[in-house]
C-alpha cells in the first residue's frame, strides 16, 4: 500500500469502503468479462464529473494500487478532490455550487470519517503519491470553487509524470456544461472532451 492512501475502513455502514471497494468491483467484473462483453482490455478507462469525478480519481489510485485492473485514463471534469475546501477559490464566494453544499456534499460522503484521517482514495487530493497513475484529462470552469483543488491536482499529475491535459474554461460556474448545454462554452467544452477521449479509446496505430 502506498503512503497516504490509507487502509479501506472495515466499520459496518462506513459509506466509503462500500463505494471505493464497490467501483473496484465493477471495474474488476467489466475487466473479467472482456471477451463477452465486447470490451477491449487495454482501452479501459474511468470517467466522471463533479463527485463523480473525485470518484474516478479515487479509484484511479485504488485500482493503482491492488494492480488487478489496468486502467488507459481518467477524465475528471470539475471533479471534488479535496474534503478540506481550504483553497481561495472556495473563499471567492462561488456560483451554483456553493461552499455550504460542498461541505454537505463531503460529510453525506466520508460520514463517520468526516472527523478522521481521510483516505486518498476517498479524497484524491490527500494521497501523498500520484506517480504511476493512468493518463488524465481534468476540466473545470473558472467560476468553480474546485477550481484551485483541480489545478493542483492537474499540476502533482503533471510532476509525477502523468500525461495530464488541463483546460480552464473562462466564465465557467460548476457544470456549467450539463446546466447550460446549449451555450457556446457547454459545446466547447463537449469537443474538447471528446476529441481526447477519441484520442485514448482509438490510439493511432
Amino acid at each position: 500500500m502506498r503512503r497516504g492512501l490509507g487502509r479501506l475502513p472495515s466499520r459496518t455502514g462506513d459509506p466509503v469502503p462500500g463505494a471505493a471497494g464497490g467501483l473496484l468491483r465493477a471495474l474488476r467484473w467489466a475487466y473479467e468479462r472482456g471477451d463477452e462483453l465486447g470490451i477491449d482490455r487495454d482501452r479501459i478507462g474511468i470517467v466522471g464529473g463533479s463527485a463523480g469525478g473525485g470518484l474516478a480519481a479515487g479509484l484511479a489510485l485504488l485500482a493503482r494500487d491492488r494492480a488487478e485492473v489496468p486502467v488507459a485514463f481518467q477524465a475528471l471534469t470539475y471533479p471534488m478532490l479535496d474534503d478540506r475546501q481550504a483553497t481561495g477559490s472556495w473563499r471567492s464566494g462561488p456560483p451554483i455550487w456553493v461552499a455550504s453544499t460542498n461541505q454537505f456534499g463531503w460529510c453525506a460522503y466520508l460520514g463517520a470519517n468526516s472527523d478522521g484521517e481521510t483516505p486518498g482514495h476517498a479524497s484524491p487530493a490527500r494521497a501523498d503519491d500520484l506517480s504511476g497513475l493512468p493518463p488524465a484529462f481534468i476540466t473545470v470552469g473558472n467560476l468553480d470553487g474546485l477550481l484551485d483543488e483541480d489545478i493542483d491536482y492537474a499540476r502533482r499529475l503533471i510532476r509525477a509524470g502523468v500525461p495530464t491535459d488541463l483546460h480552464v474554461f473562462a466564465d465557467g460556474a460548476h457544470a456549467f456544461d450539463s446546466l447550460m448545454p446549449e451555450t457556446a462554452i457547454a459545446k466547447r467544452a463537449r469537443r474538447v472532451l471528446e476529441d481526447w477521449l477519441a484520442a485514448h479509446l482509438h490510439p493511432a496505430r
